[in-house]
């Protein structure tokens, strides 16, 4: 749908779309996480189903403009619902020749690229092999490409602020934002009202920071190179208040909401770590909640804290990525041992070694599983989008005392960073979380268990009659004790397992988004699930018999897993690993799963995951319908 706008410049074309992507792209230095950030909060608070993918150089002080120091924001905004941020954008806003480089091949023929034409200077197109500048010798051919020179204007609007040249250049970023919500038609009252916020004791950064967005919007205003604008309406979204929230945000609300419904203390020790350092950031600033953060000298620290907390009756909380999971593993086994609720948030990245810091993965499944000496079971959750990672978080505390046992919390780098509108939960739709200290003298021993859970007591030091003593060697069944005897050892171990498996009879069955049995069922767990999701869909449009079910409990797997897998012809597991998953349903249910792995760092592209479906389709002799676009 089309119609016509006034501008300064006379009638401009104004098109309606259903859904939008744009990349911003700059130096590392250039602020486009918060460009992208702020056109995000503007977008959610117009009402659009948003998802977001920011992707952060692995080099903490790359060189100014080289490959490794490009930064970027990808955002795909609706007025439907929509579960990725997209595979390709519409729109590259690149913001030096580095950023043009890096993601040129990831923008489709005839999409639109704006470019600071300032930046593409020969020193600069020196520095990532640009021989010719692209801008004028025809190789953009097939793009529309947009020259603007941000940062001569930009310096034009800022001129007599008193602003050293390096403060003025670091408001460009501004003029492209102010730009971008001239070209969709979005209001700057939100980012100015943040500028106003965020630079209150410093007015003249304050003004620098208007006067760039103002002048780009202006810009858009005035300019005669741009001939449409656009707008992509609010999404039918369920009614509620809504806000939009990363991955980290919700888990860290999550902690913070279960410990209001077990009534206890939430004690985080953690020791920082790209990508789960902002839980501690944002966990800090909840005081007033009875919030306890440390940050510890390292993860052993943190994790050893942590189940003291639990011992003490807090709720102990530590997290870390795939490097600290390896060094918390011992004292991991000392808490399944001791039995108590200890939860253990694992932020996954790229490995590994150090791998790839602020690139996203999925290869700690079996790490967390069976990465500890001896027989060492606990449970394992795993959030499939930013918004769930609240509702996982406080999942996992409720399994973890009901259960007395430690719980381990899979996200990952791209959950952790990327966004989407979060409709927040009323009180009254929150699970009840249900916590008792033994007091109770009569009767007593430490692991004595409920009969339904096998949870043995949680008793609190101090206590008076219940004096008891859990430490890492093999307990005696019932009274705790010290025991060597083979017997016994056996039996701890089987226990252990069982109360694992108990949970399997508490959470809910395995859902399935299609038909119940049919030819190709597409299996996923965690990040995978919006590609996954888009996959299916867009092949179920074209009338081919696939499903699509997702775990978000990987150990123990609903008690109707099996049943599911085995309904359907073929099963399809995508995974940003090797095979992890895979080889757990194979050895586990015995169904010949057939694996569809990629280890880039960069999470899937829906178009790729449609493409290799048609293609166990093909090999299943059935049609699976045209390609979806």
């Amino acid at each position: 749908m089309s119609t016509e706008t006034k501008t300064a410049r006379g009638a401009v074309k104004t098109r309606e779309l259903d859904r939008v992507t744009i990349r911003f792209a700059g130096d590392s230095g250039d602020g486009m996480q918060l460009t992208g950030t702020q056109f995000t909060r503007t977008a959610a608070a117009f009402g659009n189903d948003i998802s977001t993918f920011p992707d952060f150089p692995a080099e903490i002080r790359a060189p100014a403009g080289s490959l490794p120091g490009v930064s970027g924001f990808q955002l795909s905004f609706s007025s439907s619902d929509i579960h990725t941020p997209g595979d390709e954008p519409d729109v590259l806003v690149a913001m030096n020749p580095a950023a043009l480089k890096a993601n040129l091949g990831e923008l489709p023929q005839g999409g639109a690229l704006i470019v600071n034409e300032d930046a593409f200077t020969s020193q600069n197109l020196a520095k990532v092999g640009y021989i010719a500048n692209p801008l004028t010798d025809g190789s953009l051919s097939q793009w529309h490409v947009f020259n603007v020179p941000i940062s001569t204007l930009n310096s034009r609007a800022l001129k007599g602020l008193g602003l050293t040249n390096k403060q003025v250049d670091l408001t460009k970023n501004f003029f492209a934002l102010g730009l971008m919500f001239w070209l969709y038609e979005r209001d700057m009252g939100p980012t100015l009202a943040w500028i106003e916020d965020k630079f209150s004791k410093r007015p003249e950064i304050a003004e620098g920071n208007r006067r760039a967005l103002r002048a780009g919007y202006n810009f858009g205003e005035t300019t005669e190179i741009f001939h449409e604008r656009y707008i992509v309406p609010p999404a039918q979204l369920e009614r509620g208040t809504y806000r939009n929230i990363t991955g980290n945000e919700a888990t860290a609300l999550g902690f913070v909401a279960a410990s209001q419904l077990a009534g206890r203390d939430l004690f985080y020790g953690s020791y920082p770590i790209t990508p789960a350092s902002d839980i501690l950031h944002q966990l800090a600033g909840y005081k007033n909640f009875g919030v306890k953060t440390f940050q510890a000298e390292d993860e052993i620290a943190a994790v050893g804290a942590a189940i003291g907390a639990s011992y003490g009756g807090a709720s102990g909380l530590t997290a870390s990525s795939g490097p600290g999971l390896a060094l918390k593993a011992e004292a991991m086994g000392l808490a399944v041992m001791v039995e108590l609720p200890l939860v253990v948030v694992d932020v996954q990245r790229a490995g590994p070694s150090t791998g790839m810091p602020t690139k996203t993965e999925q290869g700690d499944l079996l790490q967390v599983l069976f990465g500890r000496n001896g027989e060492s079971p606990l449970v394992v959750l795993a959030p499939a989008t930013p918004g769930e990672c609240f509702e996982y978080a406080v999942e996992a505390v409720r399994i973890a005392t009901k259960f007395m046992t430690p719980v381990v919390y899979l996200s990952d780098a791209f959950l952790a960073n990327g966004a989407e509108p979060w409709r927040i939960p009323a009180l009254e739709d929150l699970p009840p979380i249900v916590t008792v200290n033994r007091t109770e003298k009569d009767g007593f021993f430490p692991y004595a268990r409920d009969p339904q859970t096998l949870a043995r007591p949680w008793a609190l030091p101090g206590t008076p009659g219940l004096e008891h003593r859990i430490g890492g060697l093999e307990k005696a069944d019932i009274s705790g004790n010290v025991s060597y005897d083979p017997e016994n050892h056996h039996r701890m171990t089987e226990l252990r397992q069982a109360k694992g498996d108990r949970v399997a009879a508490d959470i809910p069955p395995l859902e399935v988004h299609g038909p119940a049995q049919g030819d190709l069922l597409v299996l996923g767990w965690g990040s995978t699930y919006g590609a996954i999701r888009s996959a299916v869909e867009r092949l179920q449009a074209g009338g081919a018999s696939v499903a699509h079910a997702h775990l978000r409990y990987l150990n123990p797997m609903p008690a109707n897993t099996g049943e599911v897998l085995r309904s359907y012809r073929r099963v399809l597991v995508p995974e940003l690993n090797l095979g992890q998953l895979q080889l757990l349903v194979r050895g586990r249910y015995l169904v010949d799963a057939i694996g569809y792995h990629r280890v880039r760092g960069k999470p899937f592209r829906i178009a790729e995951l449609e493409q290799e479906a048609r293609r166990q389709l093909a090999e299943l002799g059935v049609a699976a319908g045209s390609a979806s676009r």
